[in-house]
């Protein structure tokens, strides 16, 4: 997609490589940077190396922390001291909640009723205020605006944002640097994708360390509106009556300057179901003995389920996040 296929403003706020740079500069010291992950057992089942980024060893639990901290501690002198208002099923939330508090800012987070119990009290407990919303029948866009408006507070979004995206785009450059380091050059870059933020980051960073990796977006099969936006070359939106337990990437629609980005940078989406996910859950603690949530775990969903060809290749993945209530989590292992 040329530039003039974009709005002048969204074309203005797409951020550049040297964005996601100086976002590495910022996280120094503050984010960790987490392995990639090679397993023996993975890598004979799927005929290929497969290079797993373990982002549910990063701050908070997920990769979420980047985005937020490199979009906070951007936040103009002037207003600092209003704080910060954003909207999350969990991730986001407690990556703000966490950069908030690292940073001296009052945070207030907008999150659904029905978002996992451990990921509302870690927020919580990072010292962020909770303002709960219907994720069915109410607009949490509204709340957030009604809060910004009333307070003076700073949005941060979770995903549609410049600072955000190249904050998240950080761990596209680690894959990239660890991949070297292993000796191997990806093929294949699979990443889990809700408003498309980390897909976005991701790619933009692969297009100039890595720049003849195919980079996929994988969603939840009822939640695929990055898959069938990117074949009807505009975004469209997720039926609101459908469910699945990848919470944390049930988004609306994808963001417009994310979507900007993937139009432009991904080979594709892929989908898988929710049964996938629950085997993929499943294997990642038998095998790689890792606590995976649902919607950090859709990734190795599609390579188990065969939804691309790793056969002779070298396939990466991102494990996007492990926030998961313990009770659920049994329940899949039982299962």
């Amino acid at each position: 997609m040329t530039m003039t296929a974009v709005s002048l403003a969204v074309s203005e706020l797409i951020p550049a490589f040297a964005d996601v740079q100086s976002a590495a500069q910022r996280l120094s010291g503050r984010a960790i940077r987490t392995p990639l992950l090679e397993n023996v057992q993975l890598n004979e089942l799927c005929g290929g190396r497969v290079l797993i980024k373990a982002e549910t060893l990063q701050r908070t639990g997920s990769f979420k922390f980047r985005g937020a901290f490199n979009l906070l501690s951007q936040i103009p002198e002037s207003k600092k001291a209003a704080g910060v208002v954003t909207c999350s099923s969990g991730n986001h939330a407690q990556g703000v909640a966490s950069a908030a508090a690292i940073l001296g800012l009052k945070a207030i987070v907008v999150m659904p009723k029905d978002a996992p119990q451990i990921k509302i009290d870690n927020t919580k407990n990072y010292g962020a205020e909770v303002v709960f919303f219907d994720r069915h029948t109410e607009s949490r866009e509204e709340i957030v605006n009604s809060i910004a408006a009333d307070s003076g507070m700073t949005f941060a979004p979770p995903y549609d944002h410049p600072h955000t995206i190249a904050g998240q785009g950080t761990c596209g450059l680690e894959i990239a640097q660890q991949a070297g380091e292993l000796g191997a050059t990806l093929d294949t870059m699979l990443v889990c994708c809700g408003g498309g933020g980390l897909t976005a980051g991701v790619a933009l960073a692969l297009s100039e360390t890595s720049p003849n990796t195919k980079v996929y977006a994988v969603e939840p099969a009822d939640f695929d509106d990055t898959a069938r936006s990117l074949v009807a070359e505009q975004r469209l939106s997720n039926d609101s009556s459908k469910r699945s337990i990848c919470d944390a990437i049930l988004t609306p629609m994808p963001g417009e300057i994310t979507f900007a980005i993937n139009r432009t940078l991904l080979a594709g989406g892929l989908t898988v179901t929710d049964s996938e996910v629950r085997n993929a859950m499943r294997f990642a603690f038998n095998t790689l003995k890792m606590v995976v949530e649902p919607g950090g775990v859709v990734t190795l969903a599609a390579i188990l389920s065969g939804r691309i060809e790793t056969r002779d290749k070298v396939t990466g993945i991102t494990l996007s996040g492990g926030n998961v209530d313990p009770a659920f989590f049994g329940s899949v292992l039982g299962g």
